[in-house]
């Protein structure tokens, strides 16, 4: 479809390379990009992780918030939204016997983390069984309220579907939330650069994202975007110098994800 853009990328000319979604081939341009950064790096790495990362930050989180409509300060990085899913999971407040709902076109990585992350805190995972192919936006959402009792606390939903690439009824689903007083955590993996995605319409609570599928970054770039009353609700995965830091940036959101390590 586009076959000028083929030599923008180092795919092998034999291959027809056709699973975009799951890890994205690079662009040249952004590749070469890489490298400098990396060169950057190596030239002075403790001034690079002590002042330069932190800038460099600033701005990408702006450029990503205008792209993704959304402010720069309500989002943090992460290498994929598997982690990033599992960084919110680990830090909900959930009684025994509480439930999230999903569906059964949930993402396999993501399945295993909510049953696994839900078991310990002894709450339950409801996956609602949406048909496939399914034929209207009022099927979908009739097969997934039905799910909801008194005991869903929490809504995990994809903007479109790992195996199946369907385009769920995500914005219906999250008004309908909120009449409930139901958290929603979206998965929108394969969304950016995919179809236009607008964080604050579209008013999730929380949504995570991947840059390198259908942006053509480096991999290991995906985002976290978390409302902002709820940003220390959310836990780092890893507790290092951000956590209680001597010298506090903007929020503790940004201090406790942006510097997981040593």
């Amino acid at each position: 479809m586009f076959p000028h853009l083929k030599n923008q990328f180092f795919l092998d000319p034999k291959i027809t390379f056709l699973n975009h979604g799951s890890f994205g081939a690079c662009a040249k341009p952004i590749y070469n990009n890489l490298l400098e950064w990396q060169k950057k790096l190596e030239e002075e790495p403790v001034k690079f992780f002590e002042n330069t990362i932190f800038d460099a930050l600033e701005k990408s989180r702006k450029a990503l918030g205008d792209f993704i409509n959304c402010p720069a300060d309500d989002l943090v990085y992460f290498p994929n939204p598997t982690t990033a899913v599992n960084a919110v999971a680990r830090s909900l407040k959930l009684n025994p016997g509480d439930e999230v709902l999903s569906t059964n076109h949930i993402y396999g990585a993501l399945d295993r983390s909510w049953k696994y992350i839900l078991t310990n805190k002894r709450a339950n995972f409801v996956k609602a069984k949406i048909p496939f192919p399914i034929q209207s936006k009022q099927e979908f959402l009739d097969s997934f309220f039905k799910h909801i009792t008194n005991h869903t606390k929490v809504i995990f939903l994809s903007h479109i579907t790992s195996m199946t690439a369907m385009k769920l009824p995500v914005e219906e689903v999250i008004e309908f939330a909120k009449e409930k007083n139901i958290l929603t955590i979206i998965d929108g993996a394969h969304v950016p650069g995919h179809i236009p995605l607008n964080i604050l319409k579209l008013d999730a609570d929380i949504y995570t994202g991947a840059c390198h599928k259908w942006m053509c970054t480096p991999k290991g770039i995906s985002f976290l975007y978390v409302r902002k009353e709820l940003q220390e609700d959310i836990h780092p995965l890893v507790v290092s110098w951000g956590w209680e830091s001597e010298n506090p940036g903007l929020s503790k959101f940004l201090d406790w994800h942006e510097w997981q390590g040593t």
